[in-house]
């Protein structure tokens, strides 16, 4: 997660804005595929901040 969040912050997003698309997009694939719900929280949480506080800079 941390190569995707840093691809991101590349293309010209802050920080916080970056983490806050890939929930958008963690939301959304859980929206479109409800029977996976628990598979991608499982991915976004191995892959991603381990707490609220990492989420800001």
């Amino acid at each position: 997660m941390e190569e995707l969040i840093k691809k991101l912050m590349a293309e010209g997003l802050t920080e916080q804005q970056a983490y806050k698309a890939v929930e958008i997009v963690k939301n959304f694939a859980k929206e479109k595929f409800p029977i996976f719900g628990g598979a991608i929280d499982k991915l976004f949480d191995k892959y991603g901040p381990k707490d609220a506080d990492d989420f800001m800079p």
